[in-house]
């Protein structure tokens, strides 16, 4: 705990970028101003670097290129491995935990060790890993590095500890699971096939042992060879030389049959009586022709066979469907007796498992449902019932339904609002589900005592948002919105010429959320904003819309002036409100014929529409084309339900709508904002010259690269973050270099600094500024003005491919056209507040904080009615520009405390339903909440502290005296991606995640660090457009594009989380092996056992060659002296339970034994009586 004791006037600072004076004063950057009257401030600072620790908490979602699947069917666990070395491991709802590989290699296996609590996985770069799942966070206990052998396939049989593995040399190793070193017992190839054979049979593909006997291993080549290998006698029972290759085998359950699937679409049948020929040979897909022959078919990848007591086998098979079809989807097929059925997906098929009631193979296996691993989804179909319904799937596995492109977060909401979301998305679900419970049920998980409600919103390509309930580290989805319901449907052969994008013209790019009056703003690539309310009641409704010509009609940026860092403001007096109603001024007339102006690039429907309950639309705002120059996309976007006023900006300019009205109130470019106070220098441009021969080209293709076709075009700033073959590398992060300060062959790249020439003198400031010059052959190419939050790849500056494949800048300005280069000032950022627009200012007043790509923070100070009825009458008066401040860098985050050092939070209105029908005796009025920063001037004076960060500063003002508290240089070789002021541990503080990957966070009022963790090593599109944090220490992002990954930098939230995550082992006894029954077992019906340790140990078969494989110990240090613990807890209470069931089972032996002494006792007395009875009966009495 610290006391920060600051005299405001004569503060100093040794910050580079030093404090800004006040607007009246002349003095130089970093120099104090003296005020009149010098103040103390005194703020009682709690948070400590000890509060901090950064960490993952859970991921959601789907597995992004999922790879393996496995599941355990005593614990009822499923596992999804995936191309990026992660693997998923899935319960019940709430038992969902994610393993990362550290070497980043595909997963190509996953074996569960069944009713261990343990997970091997087989990894692409040859390694096997022995996962401890007895541990909420699992952990590696041990890894094989294979060094001279590929692994293709593994194989472990139930209770064993013995792990078969086959090799892509046709070999097979066999390891010990509890050790994980390779025995000396190795299965060649060439001893496996016959000598006289002369070509390699291929690498192994399956393997499996018998069911019937365990001593017995089927051994099957890619080639179409199988081989069945006896163990003990290390010979070859049996070899099968098949002409199509195989791609599985699956035995029946009695163990004298076993079924194939091959590369020509067939299945075949063997019967280990007779392997000379297939017992059966099917085409199930491929039709007879009239010349006789069999249509060719697709490759069956996988078949498994499947006995049931009370009905037919069930043959679950993938593929195998003609070529005749082009364009087809991909199918599972369950051929159960006669009945064929067909299942279509949606993607291809990775994977599927048959879940099956017993873990034993050499039992009836009673399938009761099949786990389909797509591509993009995970779907369980019940087996149980004849139309094979699917099952509900409990988990978010659809939030790249359509490709994701922008997230928000919000902890701690009002209690009552997921309630009531969930009761208007339930009656939206889609029916026709099975009705038997999730079969995927293991593990468990309690509601822990530190949860509070928490939402998570997601915008998407197809201009759909979805409202998920992430609270308690889960994630279930609660609502979806449509925009595109808003837009009519352009008809095939209509002139869609106006539209900025090809694809997606709805995707989301921003959203603005008011939890508390419900309030729901969405901004649309195609420069639109629809504003939604919420009704718990359906209601006709006409979509009111509004045009705003938001066109720039200067040169905004042409150099800064001498004085660039010693601005001298003065105060604006003279500046005409009323210009701030006007649109700005845009030659129309005399515009050739065909340009598109004053056209919105999406029409609004204009008839009265029908809306369910929930959130309706209201309000459209779209900005219009101007004279054949499409709108520039919304950088920046607020809202506040208690003035009713909405805010937004481009790299244009700014433009204020208040949406209970319905009007425009200002619509003003950048450089009009300033009024007499702009601290930069700027020309009149140019008249516009014609651009109708390049408007046409100015369509981008939005989101298509999401799509397979490699022709579409794509907007460079999506291209990562709605990719889903994420195969492409990441685009690295220039970390050496300042993106502000960089010179590349004697150029400046800064995205935020102005354009100039190194080595060469400035041009000497002429009456009206130096004019800045068009780019030429050698100089870099800049693109319009733009947000921090938008991103794109920078185009080359003489680097060779690779360098700009890993390059990673940032403009300023989500500009659909790139043609032209000039920078320019956007509106990165807005925020309505109560706040005091001048200096002068005795008490707070509505005010709008705009900051610009330049640095600078402009005040507008706004005068709104607070009656009722005037509110809905009365004009809302917006006053000339207030207070102007600087700091580096585009400006990113404002944030409001008192002078206690509490957060003000944003006044609201209280929601109510606009659909309740009219009480005449009790009129409804605007119940409004306001969070007044005078609220605490009895204790310490008046005014607030305003918090501004920008791209590289962050900076704390006194208001109204427009003082620098505090500055802090928050990087100098990157730049801040996001930052937001947050409330943790009963306090606030900034966070900030830069460009390189750290998260950062700084303590409130005095900027002193707190935290700074290296998290990311690298940072893409995906992560820097989705990174979000929000109140009580959370953050989330984008990790792949499918997945949502949520952290915590909350220390607290680190120590709780091992309560709240799930536990993935529940202690369950192992199911007992049937009684096959005596004349079973008598005709051979029972398998044979057999003694691995004694065929496989050390003291048998030797040791393995140590140059074959590598043995890598788990993790070191005290995480694996708890994993070791734990596994020597688990293993004591699995000795436990083996002494438990063997006892059982003596005492079962001994009940069994007593009753065949009773039976037999009675047999013998009834036989007995018998031969009595007819001992002296003669033959023909019988």
């Amino acid at each position: 705990m610290k006391k920060f004791r600051r005299v405001l006037d004569g503060l100093t600072t040794s910050s580079p970028g030093g404090t800004i004076g006040s607007p009246s004063c002349g003095s130089a950057a970093g120099t104090p101003t003296a005020a009149p009257t010098p103040k103390e401030i005194d703020i009682q600072e709690t948070l400590v670097s000890e509060n901090f620790q950064l960490c993952k908490t859970v991921r959601h979602g789907f597995p992004c290129q999922p790879t393996a699947l496995a599941f355990d069917p005593v614990q009822r666990l499923l596992a999804v491995g995936s191309r990026s070395g992660g693997v998923r491991i899935l319960g019940r709802p709430g038992v969902d935990c994610f393993c990362q590989h550290e070497s980043g290699a595909a997963v190509l296996q996953l074996q569960f060790l069944i009713n261990e609590g343990a997970l091997v996985t087989a990894c692409a770069d040859d390694t096997l890993h022995l996962w401890n799942l007895r541990q909420r966070r699992p952990a590696i206990l041990h890894s094989l590095k294979f060094n001279r052998e590929r692994i293709t396939f593994c194989h472990l049989p139930f209770q064993s500890k013995w792990l078969y593995v086959g090799t892509e040399r046709g070999n097979t190793h066999i390891v010990n699971i509890e050790s994980f070193i390779l025995s000396g017992y190795v299965i060649m190839w060439n001893k496996a096939i016959e000598l006289s054979t002369k070509t390699h049979p291929g690498p192994v593909v399956h393997l499996s042992d018998s069911p019937k006997d365990e001593g017995k291993l089927l051994i099957g080549f890619e080639s179409g060879t199988i081989v069945q290998w006896d163990l003990r006698g290390k010979k070859a029972d049996f070899r099968i030389y098949y002409d199509e290759a195989i791609h599985s085998v699956s035995w029946h359950h009695e163990g004298k049959q076993f079924m194939c699937s091959h590369s020509d679409g067939s299945l075949t049948l063997w019967n280990l009586r007779n392997t000379t020929k297939p017992f059966q040979v099917t085409f199930p897909h491929g039709k007879i022709q009239k010349d006789a022959r069999k249509e060719s078919c697709k490759p069956i990848l996988k078949v498994e066979y499947k006995t049931s007591r009370s009905s037919e086998p069930f043959i679950v098979f993938s593929g195998g469907l003609s070529y005749d079809k082009a364009g087809r989807r991909p199918t599972l097929t369950i051929m159960h007796g006669k009945a064929i059925t067909v299942l279509e997906m949606d993607y291809p098929i990775v994977e599927f498992m048959v879940l099956c009631e017993t873990p034993y193979n050499n039992e009836v296996q009673e399938p009761y449902a099949v786990v389909v691993l797509l591509e993009k989804d995970l779907i369980v179909v019940d087996l149980t019932q004849s139309n094979f319904p699917v099952f509900e799937n409990p988990y978010p596995m659809d939030i790249h339904e359509s490709p994701v492109t922008c997230t928000a977060y919000f902890a701690d909401c009002p209690p009552d609002i997921i309630p009531i979301l969930y009761s208007i998305g339930a009656k939206h679900k889609k029916t026709g589900y099975s009705q038997k419970e999730w079969p995927i049920s293991g593990g468990t998980w309690t509601l822990g005592s530190h949860t509070y409600p928490e939402i998570i919103i997601t915008g998407h390509a197809d201009g759909s948002i979805k409202f998920w309930d992430a609270s308690a580290i889960t994630l279930q989805m609660l609502y979806k919105v449509k925009t595109s319901k808003v837009f009519d449907k352009s008809k095939p052969g209509e002139d869609r010429a106006a539209e900025l994008v090809e694809e997606d013209p709805f995707a989301v790019q921003m959203v603005s959320w008011c939890p508390q009056s419900r309030i729901f703003c969405v901004v649309g690539i195609s420069a639109h904003i629809i504003l939604y309310r919420f009704s718990k009641y359906d209601a006709n409704t006409q979509i009111v819309s509004l045009q705003v010509r938001l066109q720039c009609e200067h040169e905004d940026v042409v150099s800064p002036s001498e004085s660039e860092n010693n601005p001298c403001f003065s105060e604006p007096g003279s500046h005409s409100p009323q210009h701030h109603h006007q649109h700005p001024a845009s030659p129309s007339s005399g515009t050739p014929e065909g340009l598109k102006d004053s056209i919105p690039c999406l029409k609004v429907k204009d008839r009265v529409v029908r809306v369910p309950p929930g959130y309706q639309a209201e309000l459209v705002i779209q900005l219009l084309w101007v004279d054949g120059e499409p709108p520039q996309q919304i950088t920046s976007l607020d809202i506040n339900s208690a003035y009713g006023l909405l805010a937004f900006g481009n790299c244009n300019g700014l433009a204020v709508v208040d949406y209970l009205q319905k009007t425009i109130l200002l619509c003003m470019s950048t450089l009009d904002l300033y009024g007499a106070a702009d601290p930069y220098q700027r020309l009149t441009r140019s008249p516009r010259r014609n651009r109708q021969s390049t408007s046409g080209k100015l369509c981008m293709r939005g989101l298509s690269n999401f799509y397979s076709d490699s022709k579409k075009r794509i907007r460079t700033s999506y291209q990562s973050l709605t990719e889903l073959s994420d195969n492409q590398q990441s685009i690295e992060m220039e970390r050496s270099k300042s993106p502000t300060s960089d010179h590349v062959n004697g150029h400046c790249t800064s995205p935020t600094s102005q354009p100039c020439s190194v080595g060469k003198p400035r041009v000497p400031m002429g009456p009206e500024g130096p004019r800045l010059t068009r780019r030429g052959p050698g100089r870099p190419p800049f693109r319009k003005a733009q947000s921090a939050a938008c991103m794109e790849i920078s185009l080359p500056v003489s680097h060779t491919e690779e360098s700009r494949e890993n390059s990673f800048s940032r403009s300023r300005s989500s500009s659909v056209s790139s043609i032209d280069r000039d920078t320019k000032e956007a509106v990165t950022t807005v925020q309505f507040g109560e706040s005091y627009g001048r200096k002068t200012d005795a008490l707070p007043t509505p005010c709008l904080w705009v900051g610009t790509s330049l640095g600078v923070v402009l005040l507008i100070p706004m005068s709104i009615p607070t009656d009722q009825e005037e509110r809905m009458d009365e004009p809302v008066t917006i006053g000339p520009s207030g207070a102007l401040l600087m700091l580096k860098g585009s400006v990113l985050r404002f944030g409001f405390l008192d002078c206690t050092g509490a957060l003000i939070q944003s006044p609201y209105e209280v929601w109510r339903d606009h659909n309740t029908p009219e009480d005449p005796d009790r009129p409804r009025r605007r119940k409004l909440v306001h969070f007044s920063p005078s609220s605490s001037q009895d204790a310490c004076g008046e005014g607030h502290l305003a918090v501004v960060c920008s791209e590289r500063q962050a900076k704390v003002f006194l208001m109204p005296s427009q003082s620098c508290l505090f500055v802090h240089n928050i990087t100098e070789s990157s730049f801040v991606l996001r930052a937001d002021v947050v409330s943790v541990c009963n306090s606030v503080c900034l966070a900030c995640f830069c460009a390189n990957g750290h998260v950062m966070t700084l303590s409130l009022p005095s900027l002193r660090p707190l935290m700074d963790v290296n998290y990311l090593p690298l940072t893409d599109m995906r992560i820097a457009r989705t990174f979000c944090f929000t109140n009580g220490g959370q953050a989330l992002y984008l990790s792949s594009p499918t997945e949502i990954q949520r952290i915590t930098y909350s220390q607290e939230m680190c120590d709780n989380l091992q309560e709240m995550l799930g536990e993935l082992f529940t202690p369950i006894e192992t199911p007992e092996a049937q009684n096959r029954g005596f004349l079973k077992g008598f005709f051979g019906g029972n398998a044979n056992t057999v003694d691995r340790e004694e065929l496989f140990g050390e003291a048998a078969a030797g040791k393995a060659s140590r140059s074959l494989a590598q043995h890598i110990p788990g993790q070191a240090g005290m995480e694996g002296m708890k994993v070791a613990a734990s596994g020597a807890v688990g293993e004591i209470a699995r000795a436990r339970i083996a002494l438990d069931e063997r006892g059982q089972r003596l005492g079962e032996l001994e009940e069994r034994t007593a009753l065949m002494m009773t039976s037999a006792e009675t047999f013998s007395k009834h036989a007995h009586e018998l031969m009595l009875k007819c001992k002296d009966k003669k033959w023909y009495q019988f």
